[in-house]
């Protein structure tokens, strides 16, 4: 065994991770035959392909979500909140949550505490929202308008977790 040939240790990393999923799409699975629901997946999959602009990197799809990261919150809210208005007028209905933090890449995907959390925030989101932890809100405050949703415990993630919902600054010119 030599040690000069071992791989070099991966290193955490700050980053941003986002998750969209699909409102409901546990739900059409069992309402529809199986051949209906690819054109819903592939347009889903389509949209956020499209919406997804550097610095934000679309990791995977999986099913019915999609995982997006960057190294800062502000890029990463905006794309998460333009997938979810946008479903408001076209395709399904999504919802997504937003967190940061330390994460471990490896073979071009993400681990960690805000992988962990953006997932769980995702699911707590109600339909047509989107909602980050506190410290994507430190981060870009002035940028969003932002609303106390609570501290909240969530399956598998150490400790209760100050929660935000977040939506666009209103005009005021409107």
């Amino acid at each position: 065994f030599q040690l000069q040939n071992r791989p070099k240790p991966l290193r955490c990393q700050p980053i941003t991770v986002g998750f969209v999923d699909i409102v409901g799409f546990t739900q059409l699975g069992e309402d529809v035959e199986p051949e209906e629901l690819g054109p819903v997946v592939r347009g889903f999959e389509r949209t956020v392909a499209e919406a997804v602009d550097p610095p934000v990197k679309l990791v995977k799809t999986i099913g019915d979500a999609a995982m997006l990261v960057a190294p800062e919150p502000g890029p990463v809210v905006a794309t998460v909140l333009g997938l979810v208005d946008h479903s408001r007028d076209d395709g399904p209905l999504l919802r997504g949550g937003v967190a940061c933090g330390d994460g471990l890449p490896r073979a071009g995907d993400w681990y960690g505490r805000p992988v962990n959390l953006a997932a769980r925030l995702t699911g707590f989101a109600k339909r047509g929202s989107v909602v980050a932890s506190k410290q994507v809100r430190e981060a870009c405050p002035d940028a969003y308008d932002w609303s106390d949703a609570g501290k909240r415990r969530f399956k598998g993630v150490k400790g209760s977790v100050e929660v935000f919902r977040v939506r666009r600054l209103q005009d005021p010119a409107r």
